[in-house]
């Protein structure tokens, strides 16, 4: 018998800040173990903490960003366990008064895994968030045989825990919602959100019932995901694992379990314990923040959102949806665009336009200024050719004086010499208009040398006209545009 699943997620994602949230040591990853740590991210006796005011105006501002509200005053608290990455036996977060209560995180088409793209099941669906709270980041823990090492420098970073309402049903979507979130968090300058460095890392809920009448199922919580694969993965074994044993007659109880991505199984580590197994109660050594006059502050900051911004290029631009939504889902890449099509490009004869067609911008850059980036392994943010230089070159392209694959080879060119002009690389590799009496005699001179090409042409086949192309471009003295030349024979043709 088959289950509905329920799904919640718990992210949590480092705040980019430069020092810790309650001491003045520096964040930092891939240091010398233990070389940024003080006594209050030790957690040794009689050190005390100084909030971090620069995460909180963050963590306000991913509340914007994610349409949360924020009560008027949010207060610490202390949750009490032990385990060697938490020396003080008790991590400072927030309990009854977070920062940032309610919001929810849109799951954009572009963001779920590529081979779910095309039979997406909720399309447009919002997960909404249950809130956003603050705490303090633990040591990292790395287990050896006989022995674990813990370094402290990552102790005291600062740490969202971004808690969604059960609103997920599939790995799929869990896909999605990290990436949606993952985008939004980066493009707002909240964090990072690296998983590879552990910036952003993700505790699962999941449990099955048989209808929706009934109530959720026992919860079985899968601890720190840092990989959206290996979430998919623990999800979809979780999923089958439960079912089995749910069909077997085998009750759930709520429990903790690990993930092995080696042994692709769930393991248990402990029985779920509840929010007053941690005997939460409000810290004495922090005041409450009045959130009003912080909400003030952040809210000039808050950025266009990734939707936003896709909406605005169909609706300005007339890009396709789904080119607005790459465009959109990458900053710098969404930056450069804007950049190319506010430059003026390059005075070349004949004359390009003043203004680049933006849909042929969208794709030149997709697919072919991104592909090359690709194959030498550089990001868009990091490329060497600037916008102007690009619009320059695409406005040869509107001109007439090159054709796309001519273009890619200027782009090669200049990609090695960003300084050169893009009219005088074009004109070096021979890309410059024809005479037009010289390529007008071309194919006057291809057409009667053959005649029996241009009886099929004439006859319907269309294909035969590129042959045709060929032969003037090779009895050209230049490298005229083909698309330029093809016309011409159309004309003549009829």
């Amino acid at each position: 018998m088959s289950f509905l699943v329920t799904i919640g997620l718990e992210v949590h994602c480092q705040v980019k800040t430069r020092t810790k949230m309650f001491c003045a040591c520096e964040t930092s990853f891939g240091d010398e173990p233990n070389t940024r740590t003080c006594p209050v991210c030790l957690g040794l006796p009689g050190a005390l903490p100084v909030l971090n005011r620069h995460a909180i105006e963050k963590t306000l501002l991913a509340g914007l960003l994610l349409d949360c509200g924020s009560p008027e005053i949010s207060r610490w608290d202390r949750k009490s366990y032990f385990y060697p990455d938490m020396p003080k036996n008790f991590q400072t977060t927030q309990m009854e008064f977070p920062l940032c209560l309610g919001g929810a995180v849109p799951l954009y088409d572009h963001c779920y895994p590529t081979d779910a793209r095309k039979n997406i099941a909720r399309p447009g669906q919002k997960i909404r968030l249950n809130r956003i709270h603050l705490e303090e980041d633990v040591a990292k823990s790395t287990h050896l045989g006989n022995s674990s090492l813990i370094d402290f420098n990552r102790a005291g970073t600062p740490l969202m825990e971004i808690v969604s309402e059960p609103d997920l049903e599939s790995a799929e979507e869990a896909g999605a919602y990290l990436r949606s979130l993952q985008m939004i968090l980066q493009q707002g300058g909240i964090s990072d959100a690296d998983m590879e460095k552990g910036q952003l890392r993700c505790d699962v809920n999941i449990s099955l019932r048989r209808q929706k009448s009934d109530p959720l199922g026992a919860k079985i919580e899968l601890k720190n995901l840092n990989s959206i694969s290996a979430i998919r993965r623990a999800i979809a074994h979780e999923i089958e694992r439960q079912t089995e044993e749910l069909n077997a007659g085998i009750p759930q109880i709520q429990s903790t379990r690990r993930w092995d991505d080696d042994r692709g199984e769930t393991q248990l580590m402990r029985t779920k314990e509840d929010a007053h197994d941690y005997r939460y109660f409000p810290c004495p050594d922090l005041l409450p923040i009045v959130t009003g006059p912080i909400l003030e502050k952040v809210r000039p900051l808050l950025t266009e959102r990734p939707h936003e911004r896709s909406a605005r290029y169909e609706a300005d631009f007339g890009v396709s949806p789904y080119d607005a939504s790459v465009l959109s889902s990458d900053l710098p890449l969404a930056q450069y665009f804007e950049a190319i099509l506010a430059s003026r490009s390059a005075g070349v004869p004949p004359a390009p336009p003043a203004t680049l067609n933006p849909k042929k911008t969208a794709n030149f850059l997709l697919n072919t200024l991104l592909g090359t980036l690709n194959e030498r392994s550089i990001a868009i943010a990091d490329s060497p050719l600037p916008p102007e230089k690009t619009a320059a070159l695409l406005g040869l392209v509107e001109a007439g004086t090159l054709a796309l694959s001519q273009a890619k080879e200027v782009l090669a060119v200049l990609l090695d010499s960003p300084d050169r002009d893009p009219a005088a690389v074009a004109k070096d590799l021979g890309f410059e208009p024809a005479d037009a009496g010289e390529l007008d005699a071309l194919c006057d001179q291809v057409i009667a040398a053959n005649p029996d090409k241009v009886a099929e042409i004439q006859a319907g086949n269309d294909k035969l006209l590129n042959w045709l192309t060929g032969q003037v471009m090779k009895a050209s003295t230049s490298k005229p545009n083909p698309k330029q030349v093809t016309d011409l024979l159309k004309g003549k043709l009829g």
